[in-house]
């Protein structure tokens, strides 16, 4: 057993090095919809519904009873994002400015291992992003061009995650409860490029831009629950506390908190039914608690002298989603999948200068898919999720100066950033015969 989990945890780590340099398509700010062609099939909902070896992922309870297997896929996301301004805006080049490098690969990957009848074991490779755009210097913002006049423009954030989850069933009057505790280890990078003309404003002008890739590394913990109300219904609920990450160094100037950047807490909960034995429908609620992250809540409406890399934030609110899906087992070689995705914007619109680095807007979402079994061990997924195209309109915020002590707004040019477009997913799932216990397939 001791050489099973040694192999184990050196295929996560090999798959966390493999998803590190990478983003994901999101939707609630830079949280990702789901992890997998599953769960992005179903736009996210499948809190109370885990069936493949991705299901850790959304919630760590819901891994026992399911059969051993494992999972991997990749997903090529599509994302057209930009800004586009009105009147006769002061610090941001104007027109309508389009982010460059739409298409971007997303691998994950997943294994459980049942114990007993009443527990199992997981570990999962998963990634979060969506902040992310890349600005030529073709526009006219003085002195070198790009939209803040600093030369290109670019911000890629890449968040990847591993957890090695365990969960036990309870058999309890009310009926099964089972509870899943996932240690999660996290890696992000950060490059930042052209924001150099915003120096005046920061604490560390040496470290806040064109720095190259930083890493941070850290982690939190994950909890999950599944509750069998009957046999048809059930409830779930899962939750993680922040992750906290040690400092991007490289961008103390620029960051709160000298360069401290957690990945915020958030919580799950759902519900699903099945209406028939082979017709699920799944209703989920999700919150994110940006605003808990001082790098990310805090304002920079205005921008104040040395306030960069000390108390100015990214302007981020909480967001709230909530995702409806059906998963149809047509046959047994064939089940279909539908879901609907909708979230608030994590965005603050009384200030959009920095969301143009960021612009991760998307309100509605539309996931469909299907798997495919092609023998009794091996199946195959496929998954397009669409995020339909959304913006966000302010007034240009101007930092403070010498003629404006207290900062302001210029109400002659309004900015406006939008977003769409969509994750096409592909994966692999592999199930183990009753009793065997090689770790490799023998046969598929």
């Amino acid at each position: 057993m001791r050489n099973i989990v040694s192999r184990t945890f050196l295929f996560t780590l090999t798959a966390l090095s493999a998803l590190a340099p990478s983003f994901s398509f999101a939707a609630d700010g830079f949280f990702a919809t789901g992890y997998g062609p599953r769960q992005r099939a179903l736009a996210g909902a499948s809190v109370a519904d885990g069936r493949d070896g991705m299901a850790a992922s959304v919630n760590p309870a819901s891994i026992v009873g399911l059969d051993r297997q494992f999972a991997f896929g990749v997903a090529a996301n599509l994302a057209y994002r930009g800004y586009r301004t009105e009147g006769l805006p002061r610090l941001i080049a104007a027109g309508d400015v389009r982010s460059g490098r739409p298409w971007t690969p997303i691998p994950n990957s997943g294994n459980i291992r049942p114990i007993d009848a009443d527990s199992a074991w997981s570990f999962v490779t998963y990634s979060n992003g969506g902040i992310n755009s890349a600005y030529d210097v073709r526009h006219a913002r003085p002195p070198l061009g790009g939209p803040f006049g600093g030369g290109f423009v670019g911000l890629d954030l890449r968040q990847a995650f591993a957890s090695v989850d365990y969960a036990r069933r309870f058999h309890t009057a009310i009926g099964p409860i089972t509870i899943g505790l996932a240690p999660t280890i996290a890696v992000q990078m950060l490059n930042v490029q052209g924001v150099k003309t915003f120096a005046p404003f920061s604490i560390n002008q040496w470290e806040m831009s064109d720095m190259g890739f930083d890493w941070s590394y850290g982690g939190g913990f994950r909890l999950g629950l599944l509750w069998g109300i009957t046999d048809s219904l059930r409830f779930g609920f899962s939750g993680s506390t922040p992750m906290w990450m040690s400092r991007f160094y490289k961008y103390s100037g620029l960051l709160g908190g000298q360069g401290s950047f957690d990945i915020p807490a958030q919580l799950q909960a759902g519900f699903a039914y099945d209406i028939l034995p082979n017709l699920t429908l799944m209703a989920d609620w999700r919150h994110v608690f940006y605003s808990a992250v001082p790098s990310l809540g805090n304002s920079n409406a205005p921008l104040f002298v040395r306030s960069l890399g000390d108390s100015a934030g990214i302007n981020m609110k909480d967001t709230d989603s909530a995702s409806f899906a059906a998963e149809w087992r047509a046959t047994p070689t064939l089940a279909l999948r539908l879901g609907y995705h909708y979230a608030t914007s994590s965005l603050i619109s009384r200030s959009l200068n920095f969301a143009v680095l960021s612009p991760s807007v998307n309100r509605h979402h539309l996931g469909g898919g299907f798997n495919y079994a092609i023998t009794k061990n091996s199946s195959f997924d496929f998954s397009v999720l669409w995020a339909f195209k959304n913006s966000v309109s302010a007034f240009e915020a101007i930092p403070q100066s010498a003629g404006r002590p207290f900062g302001g707004f210029n109400p002659a040019a309004t900015i406006n950033v939008w977003a769409y477009g969509g994750a096409f997913s592909v994966g692999y799932n592999y199930k183990f015969d009753q009793g065997d216990d090689s770790w490799f397939p023998t046969h598929f």
